[in-house]
Formats: structure tokens, sequence, C-alpha cells
């Protein structure tokens, strides 16, 4: 059936293929991320999500359409959030703090999604695309909560170096909380680049 066709379905007949299509993306995240994805075959996933091997390939003809929809629906590479109760004026501190919290990089769904992100970054280009996009969205994210928190107009190029500074430890702490290692203290971070970014601000001008 062509995806014309399947467009003029029923939206009860959309909505089943909805359930089967996560189905076989659950069943390809969990082999991709223990196996790696060059090591497993798509009839592996078909067993996997209980579906027949035709049917996964006419969700996803190709096998890299696997990775790609996992990457772009499940780990977006803009990871953006509202700001709203994060980023609180004169508090950068406490900001950065409830970031780190909303954004939650060492989460179970996160983990294992970044376990596949991280492995496969360097064999596939998209992948590898995907991972700097996500990286700078990041930066951008955290930048704006510096903005938005800062009691002073920040330097640009301060306010750069402070968000790729947290970025790095928010991806550092999501790593250590994977492999059971020792954390960084993000709450003294986030004090340390406080103090830094205000002490250098300029005064607002209205």
């Amino acid at each position: 059936m062509r995806r014309d066709q399947a467009a003029r379905r029923p939206p009860a007949a959309r909505r089943g293929d909805s359930a089967t299509r996560a189905r076989i993306l659950d069943a390809a995240e969990r082999l991709f991320a223990r196996d790696g994805f060059d090591a497993t075959p798509t009839a592996r996933v078909a067993t996997e999500a209980s579906v027949a091997k035709g049917l996964l390939f006419y969700y996803f003809p190709r096998k890299q359409d696997l990775l790609l929809a996992l990457l772009a629906e499940r780990l977006p590479p803009h990871p953006l959030c509202d700001l709203a109760g994060i980023a609180v004026r004169g508090d950068v501190r406490g900001s950065l703090v409830r970031l780190a919290d909303r954004l939650n990089l060492g989460g179970h769904e996160s983990t294992v999604l970044r376990t596949i992100l991280f492995r496969e970054a360097s064999t596939h280009a998209e992948v590898g695309g995907h991972l700097r996009t996500l990286h700078q969205g990041l930066i951008e994210l955290t930048e704006k909560a510096l903005d938005a928190s800062s009691p002073r107009r920040l330097d640009r190029t301060r306010r750069r170096q402070a968000a790729d500074t947290f970025v790095a430890l928010l991806l550092h702490d999501a790593n250590s909380r994977r492999f059971g290692g020792a954390r960084p203290d993000l709450g003294g971070a986030a004090e340390q680049i406080a103090r830094a970014l205000i002490a250098r601000a300029r005064p607002a001008t209205s």
C-alpha cells in the first residue's frame, strides 16, 4: 500500500498504525542501544516488535529511517523548554539548577537515546549532525536562561563561555549518572558561574 493510500484510510486505522509504528521504534531503540545500529538486522527489530518484516519496511523503507525517526521524534535536536518558572530575575544560580532539573539529561529515557546518539555519531553523518544541533540547542537555551535571570546586561562572549561550561557539566553529569561515576556539583558550578558573570556584567540600561 502506497503512502498516499495510507493517508486516505479512516482515522481509527491510522491510530492503530500509530501504535504499531511506536512499537517498532521501541524495539529499534532497545536493540540499537544494546547492540549498535550496524549490528542489528531489521529482521531482529521486526521480531522484537512482533511484526512482520514487510510491515516494518512499510513504515521504515530503510533501516536508516528507523535511526533518524528515533532521534527526530524522541530526542529532538532543540531540547527547548518553557523558561517560565525556571529563569527568575536576580537568581542566576537557581535558574541554572532549575534548568538542569527540567532538562533531566540523565533521565532513563534520555540515557537510552543518548547511548545510540553518541555510539553512532562517528559513523553516520546524519547522527553526527543531530548531535551537533542538539548541543547547540542546549547552549542557546542556557544563554536564554542566563539573560532572563541576570539582573544586569551580560557580555555576549562571557555569556556564551558560561553556557558552554554549564552544558559541558550537564552532559558530564548525565554520563556519570549513566555509568555510576562521580557526579559534578552542578549547584556549586552554577554558583561560580553566577558570581563570575554578575561581577563582570554591565548595568542594565532603561
